[in-house]
């Protein structure tokens, strides 16, 4: 029997309905968990398991290269060609590409895949998020409720399920890469002397090379996470209903494209609080960067063993789940302010304690430390930075968050790109140098704000 679409928002969706979206939203959920349980784990291990000539991080460098041209070229147009509901699994499958590349990792193999990724990474968030929002839109009509209350439920669900990825993740990786005899790094080992701060790629690697997993761990490891990327495009290529059955939103924007975003996008750095802002949107991509590449290999894989950089980074995880909804809570009670300077203060406090510290592996609860807390800070950066751009560019969002996208994603790309070049010292003065000057920009944008509230309260 065929269903009727609702055609407009006057057409209140029955129950029925109410609950078949809420299915759809747990079902896409489910499958962004899948494919990143599957992406996240694979990236966190490049700068361990492809080491020659800097393979793994030119790879990831290469990811967010393209996807900074993504962003503001293909999302439109192909979600355009494609409908909302199947860009999500073609673009899945271009995760699965990468996946498989390790499988037989060179420069030749591993860098196209990376393209691919980078450029489906932006159409497949933008229809994800494009569902979300129409769908929260429909339930807010039926339900009486403000759109903003019903955006947040199914993004808050969503993010819920997708931060489990980076736990289930690492948690494989670690059960295969310690399965069987693995030697344990000694506390007296002479390669100890270039771990952590110390850590230069070209002294490191040569001086005293960590040992990589055997092939057989590497090939089950990238065939279990192949096997969920597959799985995560066949869960919404089967399951996901097309978002046409709900109706179109009367009145909603197409979405600008190509070169009208590119100049939308441009034209938006005449808003002072977008200038203001861009050096702590470089910082959420550079330190997502460094505990993803750098701190797992100058620290973890150094000192403690690349068997063990899942189990920490299952900490991070956690963490940062857990804080993602704490701080979603929090901003109600104390405001945005105190959030973002304990986030600043976290990361400082961690770099000041590596800076410090001397990793050896007869200290293991440090690392599982350093990475919660840093998961801690990294929740303010990922919830609050997002919702941050949505209150102050709300009458011109699509132009603000292309911002977003394009220097997160430069952020990221030059943590990847420098990532073999440069000592670990220096790039935590870089995450230091680049965390101030966007701190100090955040609050120039506060002060804006309250200026502007009180001019408007006087008129």
């Amino acid at each position: 029997m065929a269903e009727t679409a609702i055609s407009s928002p006057e057409d209140k969706p029955p129950v029925v309905e109410l609950r078949r979206m809420m299915v759809n939203i747990l079902v896409i959920s489910l499958a962004f968990t899948f494919l990143f349980t599957a992406y996240q784990s694979t990236a966190n291990l490049q700068s361990s398991i492809n080491t020659d000539a800097g393979l793994g991080t030119a790879s990831l460098s290469t990811i967010y290269v393209a996807l900074i041209v993504s962003c503001v070229f293909v999302p439109t147009w192909l979600i355009s060609a494609l409908g909302v509901k199947w860009t999500m699994p073609v673009c899945m499958l271009g995760y699965a590409v990468y996946i498989g590349a390790q499988f037989y990792p060179q420069f030749y193999t591993l860098i196209p895949a990376a393209v691919v990724v980078g450029l489906v990474a932006a159409p497949m968030w933008s229809a994800k998020c494009t569902y979300l929002s129409h769908v929260g839109f429909l339930r807010a009509q039926a339900l009486g409720t403000s759109e903003e209350a019903q955006r947040t439920l199914l993004f808050g669900i969503f993010f819920l399920l997708f931060q489990c990825s980076q736990v289930i993740g690492n948690l494989i990786s670690s059960t295969v890469l310690s399965s069987g005899d693995v030697a344990p790094i000694s506390p007296e080992s002479p390669q100890l002397e270039f771990c952590g701060a110390n850590f230069c790629p070209w002294i490191a690697l040569d001086a005293a090379p960590s040992e990589r997993p055997s092939d057989g761990k590497i090939y089950l490891l990238m065939g279990i996470y192949l096997g969920c990327a597959v799985v995560a495009a066949a869960i919404v290529a089967l399951l996901v209903d097309p978002l046409t059955r709900f109706g179109d939103r009367v009145g909603s924007a197409k979405g600008l494209s190509g070169f009208r975003l590119l100049l939308a996008t441009v034209k938006h750095w005449k808003d002072k609080r977008q200038l203001l802002l861009i050096p702590l949107t470089v910082f959420s991509g550079l330190e997502q960067g460094f505990i993803g590449a750098d701190f797992t290999q100058s620290y973890v894989t150094c000192a403690y063993g690349v068997q063990n950089v899942g189990y920490v980074m299952i900490t991070f995880g956690a963490f940062d789940a857990v804080f993602s909804y704490v701080f979603g809570a929090a901003i109600k009670l104390v405001g945005r302010l105190p959030i973002f300077t304990l986030g600043a203060a976290i990361n400082i406090a961690m770099i000041c304690t590596m800076f410090l510290w001397r990793p050896t592996p007869d200290q293991p609860a440090v690392f599982y430390v350093i990475a919660g807390f840093w998961g801690i800070a990294d929740a303010v950066w990922q919830t609050q930075m997002n919702a941050l751009y949505g209150n102050l560019f709300a009458q011109n969002e699509e132009a603000a968050f292309s911002n977003y996208r394009l220097w997160e994603s430069l952020g990221f790309a030059v943590a990847y790109a420098y990532s073999t070049y440069v000592c670990t010292n220096a790039k935590m003065w870089v995450l230091v140098g680049v965390l101030v000057l966007g701190m100090a920009g955040y609050y120039g944008v506060e002060v804006i704000e309250k200026k502007n509230k009180k001019l408007k309260s006087s008129l």
